[in-house]
């Protein structure tokens, strides 16, 4: 882990959704405790489950009840297929929707992969002061989310403002 001065470092779980992948050969997964640890955050846990709505609630459930969890980023489950699933499971845990997350994410995918970005379904928002960010399975997708929108958004020294100093007043 690299230090950064000023960073608050958050403590995030990793969840990979799939049903064909196993922790040895999760490259998304991987991808984003390695970014999210070079950042200066910590891993506060990470889990793989197959596509199944209702153990994925409960795993999601579970995180965003402790005090000590920051932030969840979870990777695949959102597109179309039969079962692609995490939009049904996670968004009824939501207290707040962040809609222009999944709205700057396939502006910024468009750039990259063209109108096949209209399939993907990720989103992000608020729950019991935890944030919550849905990605695509793909790595690519990972590392453009990461890179182009959270990585600044859970750092404090971004500006104008970004979502890890509003920590303290989510609870409000």
């Amino acid at each position: 882990m690299t230090a950064k001065p000023d960073l608050i470092p958050l403590r995030l779980c990793v969840l990979t959704v799939s049903d064909s992948r196993t922790l040895a050969d999760d490259k998304s997964g991987d991808y984003l405790v390695a970014a999210l640890e070079e950042e200066g955050h910590r891993l506060a846990e990470r889990a793989l489950l197959p596509d199944d709505r209702y153990r994925l609630r409960a795993l999601v459930s579970k995180w965003i009840a402790d005090d000590g969890v920051d932030g969840v980023l979870v990777t695949g489950g959102t597109g179309f297929t039969g079962r692609d699933s995490t939009p049904e499971a996670l968004l009824p845990l939501l207290d707040k929707e962040m809609p222009g997350f999944g709205e700057l994410f396939r502006a910024i995918s468009f750039d990259e992969i063209g109108t096949s970005s209209l399939q993907s379904r990720a989103f992000a928002g608020l729950a019991n002061g935890t944030f919550v960010f849905c990605l695509p399975g793909s790595t690519s997708a990972c590392r453009t989310a990461w890179e182009r929108i959270i990585r600044a958004q859970l750092d404090a020294r971004t500006k104008p403002c970004n979502l890890a100093t509003l920590r303290p007043r989510l609870k409000e």
